[in-house]
């Protein structure tokens, strides 16, 4: 008999370890449960059993003794007996999901030289050896059962093994991940006891209590008209559905109502809602948790926008590692950013929620503003996710792109919410638009007429342009400021104030950059938009006249000659698009026009082959050449934890974090509404001239000035610094 081996080791307080046999068997238990949703219970589960089968050999169980008394790192080798067992088993890329199980998916060339080395090492026999007469299943009595659609799917779908090689990694770290947990924190974490199919009165009754607290609207009878029919297209089959519903018309409610009653009527456990922004994660969750959570219940409302990466700290933070989210909740509030950077990642912290998404529904909320040059691979994941793991995906923009034209979904079936969108966008177009471009009006100028405007608000495209449009208004009048470069909680009063200041009739003047144009429940009488992509105006357009109490309101479009200048670097050839069909003739709320502009669009961006690249790749499964290439953000941007409101409550969550204490993931809930973001590079030249300094991850805090109106100010060389 095997001396005890030990997969952790000693927690504080009672000096308990933990048993290589109890890990392995955790772990599979949990990844087979995992797994079951997209019939892949018997691989995930197998795979989490030989996951850490390395552990057992003398020398990385001498490393771990050592560790415990003298610190540091245990080290040594542990990946290898484990992708061994599953390539001898004839799993093939499946071997990838060990090797991958702390660094990262390997491509294929790594994986065989790995398995090379594997081959006559004497560590790895020795530790399969040494962990078969504690653990004997794991070696299989015959070929372990695979998915029943695999076989099928992977001829008519290039990318499904894809995508199932991710979901079983998923699964694995994320009971890897929560079976260490348990023994380091000396409990178990529960599932969460409540699933969204258990949410559809809750919700009714919600959202009946929200609408009498309303204000009586022009256009009530249009959103209630919208929410019927998203209601009435829940009861259909699992798919993609596509709801194209003009701003103001109750999109959240109704889109929220869909994924609840779908997942009522096929048994589904969680709701996903995707958002392009983090003011609108903001703004979403407070709807759904007024909707949805009760005081001293568990919340059933799971708000994550957090772009702190977990995976790039120093090895050995295992609570770094431990406290990525893993979206187990019943309704998850994310950025577009968040989701499809982890189902295209290649790394354990983010991809450990990425099986969450298999028998969900995922409501993506202004799809829009999805990159185009990544729109082929996305609607690619997004038609496997329907037709192998038993995902629903809604589309919901009001400036809904034909996504029925990009190859992946040539011949896929997509369900339509709103049987004749046209009278319904007839009846809700409420503002007028007035063209300043020939000649162009100065910034100057602008910022008079705005200052001119009793209530107004006004959108830029970058933090450079917001910030000198704001100063320029502030010579004239007070204003708001509103960008990411201003804590969650700033951003959330500023909105409470604009909201407050319009319901009352008061005097309102907001700048705003683009985050404020998309989901963002703001009614405005008169609206400034700086020139942008079709779609990108009529977003903005969409905060004017909101819930049509004016005959009309009225959004002016200005190209400023002394501003704007990376108009072209953000929108590119959506851009040109737009110059060829819309101004002073044909406003971009024309539907016949939207839809040739985004054919133009798909045509001048190349759609098609820019997506190719990521595509190739996905064929050949180099996941960390996929994560490469697939980046939502051209410009990365780098979390910021920002002194404001309770800063005590910030230095003690940060003092957590640095200190890597048992609850990080709770911890960094909390750290929420001290967020604000900044470019990369700007940010580490901040570091650099001890403005801030590094927490966790590539998470920093931020210890320079902090404007009362505009947040983070930081002088930069770069005239094109961007905000998304």
């Amino acid at each position: 008999m095997a001396d005890r081996l030990w997969a952790h080791s000693a927690r504080g307080g009672d000096g308990v370890r933990h048993e290589l046999g109890d890990h392995l068997r955790g772990t599979a238990s949990r990844a087979g449960l995992f797994g079951q949703p997209f019939d892949a219970g018997p691989l995930a589960a197998h795979c989490g059993l030989v996951h850490d089968v390395g552990k057992g050999s003398c020398d990385w169980q001498k490393r771990l003794i050592r560790a415990e008394s003298h610190g540091g790192r245990v080290g040594g080798m542990h990946k290898h007996a484990g992708t061994w067992l599953l390539d001898q088993q004839g799993l093939g890329i499946m071997a990838a999901i060990v090797f991958g199980h702390h660094g990262g998916l390997p491509n294929p060339t790594r994986l065989k030289a790995e398995l090379e080395f594997a081959d006559n090492h004497p560590l790895v026999a020795e530790a399969i050896q040494r962990v078969a007469e504690i653990v004997p299943e794991i070696h299989l009595p015959g070929p372990i059962t695979l998915p029943a659609w695999l076989p099928e799917a992977v001829e008519a779908d290039p990318y499904a093994l894809d995508l199932l090689v991710r979901m079983v990694y998923s699964t694995v770290v994320d009971a890897d991940y929560l079976d260490t947990e348990a023994h380091f924190e000396g409990v178990a974490r529960s599932p969460h006891p409540a699933s969204a199919a258990d949410l559809v009165e809750r919700y009714e009754q919600g959202r009946l209590e929200a609408l009498a607290r309303f204000k009586a609207s022009p256009v009530d009878a249009q959103r209630q008209e919208v929410y019927a029919q998203a209601v009435e297209a829940a009861a259909g089959p699992g798919g993609i559905y596509r709801l194209p519903a003009p701003t103001g018309s109750g999109k959240t409610f109704a889109s929220g109502g869909f994924a609840l009653h779908h997942a009522r009527r096929h048994g589904m456990k969680r709701v996903i809602v995707a958002v392009p922004f983090m003011s609108i994660t903001e703004q979403n969750a407070a709807v759904f948790r007024d909707l949805l959570d009760r005081p001293g219940e568990d919340p059933v409302v799971l708000e994550h926008h957090s772009g702190i990466d977990l995976d790039d700290g120093a090895p050995g933070r295992r609570w770094q590692r431990l406290a990525a989210e893993n979206w187990d909740a019943p309704v998850v509030i994310t950025t577009t950013v968040r989701l499809f950077e982890s189902l295209f990642s290649n790394k354990p912290a983010a991809m450990r929620r990425v099986h969450r998404m298999a028998g969900s529904v995922i409501v993506l909320d202004e799809v829009q503003a999805l990159p185009d040059r990544l729109l082929i691979p996305i609607v690619s994941a997004l038609r496997t996710l329907t037709e192998r793991f038993g995902t629903t995906v809604l589309l919901a923009s009001a400036t809904q792109p034909p996504f029925e034209l990009l190859s992946p979904l040539h011949s896929a079936s997509i369900h339509d919410v709103i049987a004749q969108p046209k009278p319904l966008y007839k009846a809700l177009n409420r503002v007028q638009y007035r063209w300043l471009l020939d000649p162009k009006p100065t910034m100057a100028e602008i910022a008079q007429q705005i200052a001119a405007e009793p209530q107004a608000l006004a959108v830029v495209n970058t933090t450079k342009d917001a910030h000198r449009l704001h100063r320029l208004v502030e010579e004239e009048r007070s204003a708001l400021h509103l960008s990411t470069r201003m804590a969650a909680a700033h951003r959330r009063k500023t909105l409470e104030k604009a909201k407050q200041h319009l319901a009352k009739g008061l005097p309102i003047t907001l700048i705003s950059t683009q985050l404020v144009e998309a989901g963002v429940d703001l009614d405005f009488p008169a609206g400034f938009r700086a020139y942008a992509s079709a779609d990108a105006m009529q977003q903005a357009a969409g905060r004017v006249n909101r819930s049509g109490h004016l005959t009309s309101g009225y959004v002016t479009i200005f190209d400023p000659e002394d501003g704007n200048q990376a108009a072209g670097r953000i929108y590119g050839a959506a851009l040109e698009a737009t110059r060829d069909r819309f101004g002073p003739h044909c406003p971009p709320d024309d539907l016949d026009a939207l839809e040739a502009y985004y054919r133009a669009r798909f045509d001048f961006h190349n759609v098609e082959q820019q997506g190719q690249e990521i595509q190739a790749e996905r064929r050949v499964h180099d996941f960390p050449k996929v994560a490469d290439l697939f980046r939502m953000i051209d410009e990365w941007t780098v979390p910021v934890a920002v002194h404001y409101g309770d800063t005590d409550q910030l230095e003690r969550i940060l003092a957590h974090l640095r200190a890597g204490h048992p609850g990080s993931a709770t911890q960094l809930r909390a750290l929420r509404p001290y967020m604000a973001t900044l470019p990369r590079a700007l940010a580490f030249r901040a570091v650099e001239e001890g403005l801030a300094a590094p927490v966790i991850g590539d998470l920093i805090e931020w210890l320079g000035d902090y404007h009362p109106q505009r947040g983070i100010e930081m002088t930069t060389p770069d005239p094109q610094e961007l905000v998304f």
